[in-house]
């Protein structure tokens, strides 16, 4: 039995530098000895960039909501900011009474919109559109 153990052990540990032989130096898009390839390894996932504009969806959105709301022309609707924010819960900055939100940190957005001298104040995060928050949470 303690023969088998012992070549059980022995196969695995062979197997195992084969494996990390292979991980170690198999790429052969970047070889660090080869001195026509001098830039670093490039990740294979592309880094996430915003596109231009990207904030603007949400802002129309909420502009679009506003003006069917009130009855107004668009042109009527002031947009005094948009900003990325990170809600503290699940309430996106605008907790209603009785309701119980999930206690996690949430990325989205603050619109804030001005028509016939009133302030509007749109909250989104998640996978949630912007929305009228009528009772925001002091800032």
């Amino acid at each position: 039995m303690r023969r088998y153990s012992v070549a059980l052990v022995a196969a695995v540990m062979v197997f195992l530098v084969a494996c990390g032989n292979e991980s170690a130096g198999g790429n052969p898009a970047v070889n660090p000895s080869d001195s026509s390839n001098p830039t670093s390894p490039t990740p294979s996932v592309p880094p996430v960039s915003t596109p231009p504009g990207a904030a603007a969806a949400p802002v129309e959105q909420a502009k679009a909501d506003l003006t069917k709301r009130l009855g107004i022309a668009e042109t009527a609707v002031k947009v005094l900011g948009a900003e990325e924010v990170t809600w503290s819960d699940g309430s996106l900055g605008c907790p209603e009474p009785g309701m119980h939100y999930t206690q996690a940190l949430v990325n989205g957005m603050r619109i804030t919109l001005e028509a016939d001298g009133k302030r509007y104040e749109y909250h989104s995060g998640g996978a949630r559109p912007p929305f009228l928050c009528e009772n925001p949470q002091a800032r």
